[in-house]
């Protein structure tokens, strides 16, 4: 299944498809495997410092410890994330490259004060698509932490795809893993987490977007509470 000779391969959408069968009855790493055989150095690790991203980390660690790694500072992340990015940058060594947008002042003066109230997908793009194209814009594939029993938006994600939207090879490592699946590896490997997961924030972005979710609701209920919106636009509902 694994070839390095196609290294620098254009991979059409239908190739991607075959490759995704292959990868399917196997776990993430295979997945991780391929990605870093194929595309490394060209190929970026999205990290959000959530529960998928900790494990992938460690996996990841294992096989290629020169792995790139980068995260979106959007300037409003939790305390816990920023700690929990430096726990894990002490435990694997990886050099987690930032991306970054305007700072909040100049947003405010551009588009007026708290825009996540007014326009929350207009700060998204702002504070997250923008600076994600300018990252992907210098590799050619990414992997990402998205699961598919996340939401239904993600129920058909594929552990190896094209992503149309930033035009390059997307992979998703954990799609079908359960949350259960991803809590049973980091117990069994000791893996750094962000603590707030286990303050009943199973999804963590920014603090004035994310709230703790209650007893009975879905888990990305604590995402943009009380808005008509489920996904911050790095993984298109259209794919998902």
């Amino acid at each position: 299944m694994f070839n390095p000779s196609t290294m620098n391969k254009t991979w059409t959408p239908e190739e991607l498809d075959q490759v995704a069968a292959e990868l399917e009855p196997h776990g993430p790493e295979a997945t991780l495997q391929w990605m870093v055989e194929h595309f490394h150095p060209s190929l970026y690790l999205a990290c959000s410092f959530q529960q998928e991203e900790s494990v992938m980390l460690d996996m990841l660690h294992r096989i290629e410890p020169e792995a790139r790694v980068f995260y979106l500072d959007t300037d409003v992340l939790c305390k816990e994330t920023y700690e929990t990015r430096d726990r894990l940058a002490e435990r694997y060594g990886f050099t987690f490259e930032r991306y970054h947008n305007i700072t909040l002042a100049q947003q405010a003066e551009l588009h007026g004060d708290e825009l996540w109230k007014s326009a929350p997908d207009q700060c998204c793009s702002i504070r997250k698509v923008e600076p994600l194209k300018r990252a992907l814009g210098t590799v050619d594939a990414w992997i990402t932490g998205v699961r598919r029993d996340q939401a239904p938006t993600r129920a058909k994600t594929k552990k190896v795809e094209w992503d149309d939207k930033f035009g390059l090879v997307k992979a998703n490592p954990l799609a079908d893993w359960t949350l259960n699946d991803v809590w049973a590896y980091i117990h069994a490997n000791d893996v750094p987490y962000n603590p707030l997961h286990d303050q009943n924030y199973p999804s963590i972005g920014c603090t004035h977007c994310t709230r703790q979710v209650m007893p009975g609701e879905d888990p990305r209920a604590g995402r943009w509470a009380g808005q008509d919106k489920t996904e911050c636009g790095l993984h298109p509902a259209e794919t998902k």
